[in-house]
């Protein structure tokens, strides 16, 4: 966030990110805004189920939708911190799923998480990115922070208008 021209990126990202109705319209802008910021090679957005501890993800570049027990690995372990974590060398930290990558064919060689807090600072979601070629950074923390408060309305809405309109249905049947 250093020049003029990272303001205006970010203003465009936000007014795009204004029209999206849904998660399926809203997490591709997310994590390629995420992804061209950052430098990361791939990008997920873990969606936080308190009614079933589990996170979930749709968005996973390349990759069919993934569901982890929210105690379990690098993503697990930010909800427990409720804080980002940079973890350069995945495969000697204890949290990591290695599996995730035998299953995907991905091999991941380093990742940054933040959790995304809604308006209450419950966790609704973990943020991740995946493969910054010399690795994450502080600078990188410091922008997921930011980044991670910037979208949290926006996921915060979009689960609220689709528990209404489930709502709705059920009430309709």
């Amino acid at each position: 966030m250093k020049d003029t021209g990272t303001y205006s990126k970010l203003a465009s990202f936000g007014r795009e990110l204004l029209n999206k109705t849904s998660l399926m319209d809203g997490l591709p802008h997310i994590s390629k805004y995420t992804k061209e910021v950052i430098g990361a090679e791939r990008c997920s957005i873990f969606i936080y189920d308190a009614a079933t501890h589990h996170l979930w993800t749709t968005l996973s570049d390349g990759v069919e939708k993934i569901t982890v027990p929210s105690e379990q690995g690098i993503v697990g372990h930010t909800i427990k911190v409720r804080k980002p974590i940079i973890a350069n060398d995945v495969y000697s930290n204890p949290h990591f799923l290695s599996d995730v990558d035998k299953t995907t064919g991905y091999k991941t060689n380093n990742i940054i998480t933040a959790p995304i807090f809604n308006s209450q600072r419950e966790i609704i979601g973990v943020m991740q990115l995946l493969n910054k070629e010399d690795g994450f950074d502080n600078d990188d923390m410091k922008f997921m922070i930011f980044f991670a408060h910037y979208v949290s309305g926006f996921l915060e809405l979009v689960n609220l208008y689709a528990d209404e309109d489930e709502k709705l249905t059920a009430g309709n049947k």
